[in-house]
């Protein structure tokens, strides 16, 4: 049923903020009109009317870089970092990823999808309507698949969109320690393969890093994946400049994601290819990094910056989209304009999305009500979360 949605405070994202005062949104489960309330066609003046009192009105946020499929949780390693250990640390001490990794394969469907379920509520208490889930914690054939079921899953029993990633390539298992290449043949490419032919998987990732994959090993997987006719992103340069964010943009990657260590050659070659910048905060602030992402550099070079939470058990076991804008203002300079562009729009775009992420007619219809009258306040708040109500597909949900 088309409804209206009345005396809102729009923020269309479609030139800027796009900023309408006394708003007006004519949806069914796509926008069908958007504008000030004295220029309303006369066609959808009958239509049923929710009015917003006042309230901003935006798209419907977007977490396109997640980890929220996994077993266990990693505590003792955020204490053992406190106490002067690096990420590099406990990862190669048999740590960080691959202790979740033993809890994920030990976790049936039904617990990992439980787990999972709470942690796609609180992002969707957050003003999510579309959320990234990405495989990596299990690091075997069926435990990987095990994972992308579940993150599909999540789409079913949830009032979300999940979009999938194959990350087989996230760590190196302990039976393949020292042996990356046979990994790679072994398991991650029959797991692209194989969820591929299921229906699992919307696109393929891998880690670019000195303790995960080389540049070399990553290409492999993506001309597998190229031969699949997925889309690829890449977590690059978050601990060094491996030159992963070039190698993704020569791939034509929707995104390249963490890069707080990428150099100027591949702000240049992300720019080139319109490669997404995904900027993750919470990694960030939890490992308490100094070197932060060139945000001047990619702006000036006009790439686009996306956020997300990165949620995961042990980098970023954040699961609020508004504190990760407040975040990537805070520590990294993002404007408040750039941290919404960067949970809708560019977030969309990080996920070759095109459909949603500004309020336009025929997108769908995903909104974000908020206790709020200008976006700012999206970002300025710490720790709060000033949503009134959800839309999705055109539906109120409070």
């Amino acid at each position: 049923m088309a409804i209206l949605l009345t005396d809102a405070m729009l923020a269309t994202m479609t030139d800027g903020y796009g900023l309408i005062k006394d708003g007006v949104v004519a949806m069914d489960d796509r926008l069908l009109w958007a504008g000030p309330a004295a220029e309303l066609p006369a066609h959808y003046a009958d239509l049923p009317r929710h009015s917003t009192q006042g309230r901003l009105v935006t798209p419907a946020l977007i977490d396109c870089h997640s980890h929220i499929v996994f077993g266990g949780h990693r505590a003792a390693e955020f204490e053992m970092r406190l106490n002067g250990a690096s990420y590099e640390d406990v990862a190669r001490a048999g740590g960080g990823i691959l202790s979740t990794v033993t809890a994920t394969r030990a976790a049936s469907e039904a617990d990992l999808l439980v787990q999972a379920l709470a942690r796609a509520d609180q992002i969707i208490a957050g003003g999510a309507a579309t959320i990234e889930i990405k495989s990596g914690y299990g690091l075997t054939i069926e435990d990987e698949l095990k994972m992308l079921r579940v993150a599909r899953a999540v789409g079913r029993a949830r009032p979300v969109h999940v979009v999938t990633t194959h990350l087989a390539a996230h760590a190196i298992p302990p039976e393949y320690k020292g042996r990356a290449d046979a990994y790679i043949d072994a398991v991650v490419l029959p797991s692209l393969r194989a969820a591929h032919a299921e229906g699992l998987v919307d696109a393929v990732d891998a880690f670019c890093e000195g303790i995960a994959f080389s540049p070399a090993q990553v290409e492999r997987i993506f001309l597998e994946a190229q031969s699949l006719g997925m889309p690829v992103k890449l977590h690059a340069e978050q601990l060094s400049d491996l030159k992963g964010a070039i190698l993704a943009a020569r791939f034509n990657a929707l995104s390249a994601d963490h890069l707080e260590y990428l150099g100027p050659d591949g702000v240049a070659a992300m720019a080139k290819a319109g490669s997404v910048a995904v900027i993750l905060p919470g990694a960030f602030y939890t490992l308490r990094e100094t070197q932060m992402p060139p945000i001047a550099a990619l702006r000036a070079a006009d790439v686009a910056m996306a956020l997300a939470t990165d949620c995961n058990p042990g980098s970023s076991p954040i699961t609020s989209l508004t504190l990760t804008m407040n975040m990537a203002c805070t520590l990294f300079r993002m404007t408040p304009l750039e941290a919404l562009q960067g949970t809708t729009t560019h977030a969309a775009r990080a996920l070759g999305l095109d459909d949603r992420g500004q309020i336009a007619p025929g997108l769908r219809a995903d909104l974000a009500i908020w206790d709020a009258t200008h976006p700012a306040e999206l970002s300025y708040r710490i720790g709060a979360t000033p949503l009134h109500a959800r839309i999705f597909g055109g539906h109120l949900d409070a």
